[in-house]
């Protein structure tokens, strides 16, 4: 006997929640391309040391790999397709004019599931903007992510704003901090721990964690607490980009926050949802290896509508016609061109009910069950 069982973390997509994924896809693409985003493809599978080459954050041990029976190098299958995309622009797109707008969709796979979503394979969908780190540039992004959320049909969407690097310029300027001591400032950071901060003697820290909750009182605050031009540069500019988009979403900082952003520098953002527990997406600004040794600016974001799919959430029930034994073609065909869509009788034991049909098809005109 057969065993019909899939590996821990994955599982088959069934109708109408993979229709809805499909919908869901399209949907979000469709508003990356009217803003002038290109689409590109990258394969699921490279070499491994070509990934992890442009890898930040992750390790070896995080990738799914194996032996190319052909190359015999060995090849890993993606944990993100953003590191691809620097790739292209690198590469292929390396005389592309700049800024360079892309886009993508893929599936792509994760070695080990988490509490929240227990899926190991995941739908990426996201935009990156290549040449540019520009308070512009970021304004754009963050307001296409919001706009293709809202195309999905999500309301009360809220931006959580980041810096990634904010320790980094703490500790090497007004905060000074050895590299391991400003790795143990983080974690205690992470955690909102005020008590371990002050048992490392890192007190001067203790007012990121007041910093954190709605834009403006938390953006108060760190303007208070900022010290360095660096810093208030960096403050300028998110302050700048919330302006942009004050009026389409609800707006929180939390400067601290690391989760997501292992290569991010200057700004990042997390996408939340109403009625939706976790994010449902994150961007921000990076850098990419250029084609001539050095480096590239960036900002773009991913997408990770798994919980809109699982929920059903864009499974809109389209209007299905029952077409009986020896309906009218015609009429059937004038039907789908119109945006129906039908069923055929294939004997007359099929029943509209019984096919999810919601209306059946009588003479030349589609009458509802």
């Amino acid at each position: 006997m057969i065993k019909n069982l899939l590996p821990e973390g994955f599982h088959d997509s069934l109708p109408p929640l993979a229709e809805a994924g499909f919908r869901l896809e399209r949907d979000v693409l469709d508003t990356l391309a009217s803003h002038g985003y290109a689409r590109v493809s990258p394969p699921l599978v490279e070499y491994e040391d070509v990934l992890t080459g442009r890898m930040k954050g992750s390790t070896k041990s995080d990738l799914m790999r194996f032996v190319d029976p052909i190359s015999q190098r060995t090849l890993a299958l993606r944990p993100d397709i953003t590191m691809q995309i620097g790739r292209i622009a690198a590469t292929s797109l390396s005389r592309a004019a700049r800024p360079l707008r892309l886009s993508y969709s893929g599936q792509v796979l994760q070695l080990r599931s988490g509490q929240l979503r227990p899926e190991r394979s995941r739908l990426q969908i996201g935009a990156e903007l290549i040449g540019s780190d520009s308070v512009a540039a970021a304004s754009e992004i963050v307001s296409v992510a919001i706009e293709a959320l809202m195309q999905a049909g999500l309301t009360g969407i809220t931006v959580d704003f980041t810096m990634p690097d904010l320790v980094d310029i703490l500790s090497a300027g007004p905060l000074p901090l050895s590299d391991a001591d400003a790795a143990e400032v983080r974690g205690e950071l992470d955690m909102k721990d005020a008590g371990g901060l002050a048992e490392l003697g890192a007190t001067g820290y203790l007012p990121l964690i007041e910093a954190t909750g709605p834009f403006d009182d938390a953006m108060a605050k760190m303007r208070a607490f900022a010290s360095d031009d660096l810093l208030t540069s960096r403050l300028d500019g998110i302050a700048a980009i919330a302006a942009t988009i004050k009026d389409k979403a609800n707006l929180t900082l939390d400067p601290t926050e690391r989760h997501g952003f292992e290569y991010q520098n200057w700004f990042g953002f997390t996408l939340f949802a109403e009625g939706f527990v976790g994010a449902m997406g994150r961007g921000g600004s990076y850098e990419i290896p250029a084609h001539d040794g050095g480096t590239e600016n960036a900002v773009g974001f991913s997408l990770y509508p798994g919980p809109l799919i699982d929920a059903g959430f864009s499974a809109k029930r389209k209007n299905t016609v029952f077409l009986p034994l020896g309906h009218d073609s015609q009429a059937a065909a004038a039907l789908r061109l119109d945006g129906w869509r039908t069923v055929a009788a294939l004997s007359q034991d099929d029943k509209a009910e019984d096919l999810r049909c919601t209306h059946i098809l009588v003479g030349t005109t589609p009458q509802e069950i």
